[in-house]
């Protein structure tokens, strides 16, 4: 598969000609000996949705935890124009990334009210409002709120993980393989509130996925990676109807 996108012309394999949220740009990535990321770079506009596509082991989960100082990388991250690059997980978090990681990381023995609280926790403001939002856009939590996070179903503990990430208001949310494991219809009902949360409150979303078809339909840009390295970019429209994508994401 090669890069075989022409509409972009911004630094890397840029997005969008407007507000940048997030700029990446010639970051590696290793877990000791092993280099997982090769000289990626791409760029997340404000107010939009992009997705990084890619199979099992092609550094999809690696490039969300490179950005959150999670792993040893090096290269040229900004959020919102400021060098992240060095920064320690806790004062990214704080500036405004929030990471929903794959497996959904909640806390199992703590309840969902619990779980929101602790979303919180970066705020010194009432968490009120806010827990009154998200258990409105989720009313199956607030029917929840007192249950065990490890008692709940699997859709559940998802849309608990996303709403405790979002307790912390913030700029960008990062979402680690949404769908997996869960049922179909499920999946649909995540990725609408995903698209709503986008274009009813603004949140900038970077969506690592497997499910190519969902992840295009909300996206504005996609970018596909394979053994550690970007080999296509462009609008989502564009890739989901772009030969190579069709055949190994699309089911074409």
């Amino acid at each position: 598969m090669t890069d075989t996108s022409t509409d972009e012309t911004a630094a890397g394999n840029g997005a969008s000609a407007g507000s940048i949220m997030l700029s990446v740009s010639g970051v590696d990535a290793r877990y000791g000996e092993i280099q997982v990321l090769r000289d990626i770079s791409f760029t997340v506009p404000t107010g939009e949705v992009v997705v990084i596509l890619g199979a099992n082991g092609a550094g999809k989960t690696t490039t969300l935890r490179a950005i959150c100082n999670m792993v040893t990388c090096s290269g040229v991250m900004e959020f919102e124009g400021e060098d992240i690059s060095r920064k320690n997980t806790a004062d990214i978090v704080n500036m405004g990334v929030a990471h929903v990681p794959q497996g959904r990381g909640t806390f199992p023995e703590l309840s969902v009210m619990d779980n929101m609280e602790i979303g919180g926790y970066v705020r010194k403001d009432s968490l009120d409002d806010d827990i009154d939002r998200w258990f409105q856009m989720f009313p199956r939590l607030k029917e929840r709120k007192d249950q065990l996070a490890g008692s709940l179903s699997g859709g559940e503990q998802q849309m608990l993980a996303v709403a405790r990430a979002l307790m912390s208001r913030p700029k960008l949310l990062l979402l680690d393989e949404p769908s997996l494991g869960l049922a179909p219809l499920i999946i649909e009902d995540l990725f609408a509130t995903f698209k709503e949360l986008n274009q009813e409150s603004g949140v900038t979303m970077l969506l690592v996925e497997q499910n190519a078809n969902l992840a295009l339909d909300i996206a504005s840009h996609g970018y596909v990676l394979e053994a550690g390295q970007i080999v296509l970019h462009g609008a989502a429209d564009t890739l989901k109807n772009d030969p190579a994508v069709q055949d190994a994401y699309l089911g074409a």
